[in-house]
């Protein structure tokens, strides 16, 4: 359970405030615009280099010891957020949240990697990533409704640290030690499992404003995306079992389809089976990299290596909208539906390539 209230932790950074967001500049009229672009963006700035930071710090002092700082440092931003009437106030909060959660944000993949091996293993990230995304549309719909009654209210969600500093207390390190050993030897190069984590599945679909979607449609988009996101947590084992080798293909053959659906026609028949092929796809593969990560490390550089694959998550998060710019300026289009035949493109190739791969080690994911 404190594992898992971790891992409902992950997708929390930058929520709280994209309900607010309209609202900025009426509560802080002299607030501008690069005010607003620190107050949403630091946090992603700083948790790339402290997730490197936390892995780092697991190979020489007390995994348990990390998690308190980590989960203090984001619970105190939860309770300076809700005192701060100053747009400087927010954004200093805001670099200790990107702080604190950078800390703990490699070990919710990490702990499950030290405390549980083989097909139970599976299990665990499983639920693991089905916690996280549902926690992710839980707490969208609630800080929504807090921010209709208070702006300072949606920053309520980052209090829920305090739950898992009660819980984690009952994490050893002495067990972490007996769980990696087994894993290290009873695991052959061909069983492979699959981790779940979605450090990087905070942002949902991109709503093309042009075909005039009403804001409950554009929510219902997004919400299943991240409900598909979730659904295959629950049983990520029996897919991985049942797939095999064609695991990773299919699951980007799921994105493909999912792509081409939004891309052909914006219609929301067509956009809503797309989302929840894309959100299947997405959650089913991202993970398994997760574990694959933990395979090619030695255990006791487990969490490090995992720290490496999750900072690319948010590096790509801050990058993507300048590589889109810049293609688009590159070919000369500013057309909405731009990103996801780019997408699209780059994941049809990857298909191809997981397939005709398909029985070597990144791409084999046999159990057994």
């Amino acid at each position: 359970i404190a594992i898992w209230s971790i891992s409902a932790l992950t997708s929390l950074p930058g929520l709280a405030v994209s309900p607010i967001l309209g609202d900025l500049t009426k509560i802080f009229p002299k607030a501008t615009d690069l005010d607003i672009q620190m107050l949403t963006s630091l946090p992603s700035l700083l948790i790339i280099p402290f997730i490197l930071l936390g892995g780092k710090l697991t190979e020489k002092v007390d995994f348990v010891r990390i998690l308190k700082i980590g989960l203090w440092l984001f619970a105190a931003s939860g309770i300076l957020y809700l005192i701060s009437n100053k747009m400087w106030q927010l954004i200093v909060v805001s670099a200790l949240l990107g702080i604190g959660s950078g800390l703990i944000i490699p070990l919710s993949t990490g702990l499950i990697s030290k405390y549980f091996v083989g097909t139970y293993r599976v299990k665990q990230f499983g639920l693991s990533s089905a916690i996280t995304n549902f926690t992710l549309v839980i707490a969208t719909a609630v800080t929504g409704y807090l921010a209709e009654v208070s702006w300072h209210l949606p920053f309520l969600v980052y209090l829920l640290p305090l739950i898992s500093i009660l819980l984690v207390g009952h994490l050893k390190e002495s067990r972490s030690d007996a769980a990696v050993e087994p894993s290290s030897q009873s695991t052959a190069p061909s069983g492979q499992t699959a981790a779940v984590d979605t450090g990087g599945s905070k942002y949902g679909i991109h709503i093309k404003e042009k075909h005039h979607f009403s804001s409950g449609n554009s929510g219902l988009m997004i919400s299943l995306f991240f409900l598909a996101i979730m659904a295959p947590g629950f049983c990520l084992d029996k897919i991985v079992d049942e797939l095999k080798e064609r695991t990773k293909a299919y699951s980007l053959l799921s994105m493909a389809v999912g792509l081409a659906l939004i891309w052909i026609a914006p219609i929301e028949w067509l956009i809503i089976p797309g989302c929840i092929l894309v959100g299947l796809g997405y959650g089913i593969i991202q993970p398994m990299l997760y574990d694959k990560t933990t395979h090619t490390a030695l255990p006791q550089k487990a969490t490090m290596a995992l720290a490496f694959v999750m900072m690319m998550n948010y590096l790509a998060i801050l990058l993507y909208p300048f590589i889109i710019d810049f293609l688009q300026n590159l070919f000369h289009t500013q057309s909405q539906e731009f990103p996801f035949i780019f997408n699209l493109l780059i994941t049809i190739a990857t298909f191809f390539w997981a397939y005709l791969r398909r029985d070597t080690f990144l791409f084999n994911d046999q159990l057994k």
